[in-house]
C-alpha cells in the first residue's frame, strides 16, 4: 500500500503551521507541568516569603497520610462508577436514537445539551434536586421509605457526585457512539438477522466488535474526565465532604494548596496524579487496544 507525503517546498512552512499549538502548549500544558514538579520538591510558607528545598519530603508525607491513601480508594471508585455508567448510559441512548428515522435529530439535540452546562452548575443543579430541605428527589424518595441527606451520609454524597458526574458526561459519550453506530454498514446487521441472529446477539457479535475504536477512545477521554474535570461538579455539589467522603484527589489538591496553603503537598499531589494519568493511559494502550478490532 503506498501513502502519499505532503512535501513543503519551504521548510520552515511546517514549523509556522504548528508553532501556534506548540506555543500554547508550552505557555499552558508544559510550563505550569515543569512549575508544579519544581514546588513539589520545595515547602513554602503559607505567606511565600520563604522558600526552602526538602527533596522527597512532600511525597514521603503524603504516603505516610492516611487522609491521603483513602482519597486515592475514593478516586478509583468514583472515576470507575462515572466512567462505566456514563459510557453505558451513552450507549443505549445512541443505540435506541439509532433506531428512529424521523425524529433522530430532535432526540440528538435533546440529548446533546446537558454538555454545554458548565461543571459547577450542573453540581448545583444536581445539588437543588437532591437537597434534603428544598429537593424534590428527597421527597419522592421518602415515599419509598428510604431517607437521603448527603450532608451527613458520605454514601448519598458519593452517589450524589457520581450522578452528577455521569449526566454531565453522558452527551459527549452519545456523540460518539452514535456517530459509531451510523457508521456501520446495515447489511452486516441485515446478513445475521437473515441467518436467524436475534437483535441482542446481532448487537454483542457485530455492532460492538466494531464500536471497539470509539469505546476504546472514549474509555481514555471518560478515565481523564473523571480524574481532572470533575473538579466543579464536587466544589459545587458537597465540596469535598461530608468528612472527606467525597475528597477525591483532584479536590484534595485544591483542599490543600488553595485552602490549606500547604503549596508543596499539593504540588506533589498534582504530580502523583498526572503520572498516575499517564500510567493509565499507558496500560489502555498497551494492553486494552490489543482487543480493539480497527
Amino acid at each position: 500500500m503506498q501513502t502519499k507525503r505532503t512535501i513543503f517546498s519551504n521548510r520552515a512552512l511546517p514549523i509556522a503551521l504548528i508553532a501556534p499549538q506548540l506555543v500554547i502548549t508550552l505557555i499552558f500544558f508544559i510550563w505550569p507541568a515543569l512549575q508544579a514538579i519544581r514546588s513539589s520538591f520545595e515547602r513554602e510558607d503559607p505567606f511565600g516569603l520563604r522558600t526552602s528545598f526538602v527533596w522527597f519530603q512532600n511525597y514521603t508525607r503524603l504516603f505516610a497520610d492516611p487522609t491521603y491513601l483513602s482519597a486515592f480508594g475514593r478516586t478509583l471508585l468514583f472515576a470507575t462508577a462515572v466512567t462505566v455508567l456514563a459510557m453505558a448510559f451513552a450507549l443505549v441512548l445512541a443505540a435506541a436514537v439509532s433506531r428512529v428515522m424521523r425524529s433522530a435529530n430532535a432526540y440528538t439535540t435533546l440529548l446533546v445539551w446537558p454538555y454545554a452546562v458548565a461543571p459547577v452548575v450542573a453540581g448545583i443543579l444536581w445539588w437543588f434536586m437532591f437537597n434534603p430541605s428544598i429537593g424534590i428527589l428527597p421527597y419522592v424518595l421518602g415515599q419509598f421509605g428510604i431517607t437521603w441527606n448527603h450532608r451527613t451520609s458520605g454514601t448519598d454524597a458519593m452517589v450524589l457526585v457520581v450522578i452528577a458526574a455521569t449526566w454531565k458526561q453522558i452527551s459527549y459519550n452519545f456523540l460518539f457512539f452514535l456517530a459509531g453506530l451510523q457508521s456501520i454498514p446495515n447489511a452486516l446487521s441485515e446478513a445475521a438477522a437473515i441467518d436467524g441472529a436475534g437483535p441482542f446477539k446481532r448487537f454483542f457479535t457485530i455492532v460492538l466488535p466494531l464500536l471497539s475504536p470509539t469505546t476504546f477512545f472514549l474509555l481514555i477521554i471518560n478515565v481523564n474526565y473523571a480524574m481532572f474535570d470533575t473538579f466543579g461538579i464536587i466544589d459545587g455539589t458537597t465540596s469535598g465532604g461530608p468528612n472527606q467522603a467525597t475528597n477525591i484527589l483532584v479536590y484534595k489538591v485544591y483542599a490543600d494548596g488553595f485552602l490549606g496553603l500547604n503549596i508543596g503537598s499539593s504540588a506533589a499531589q498534582s504530580v502523583i496524579l498526572m503520572l498516575i494519568v499517564i500510567a493509565l493511559v499507558f496500560v489502555q494502550f498497551r494492553f486494552v487496544e490489543r482487543r480493539v478490532q480497527y
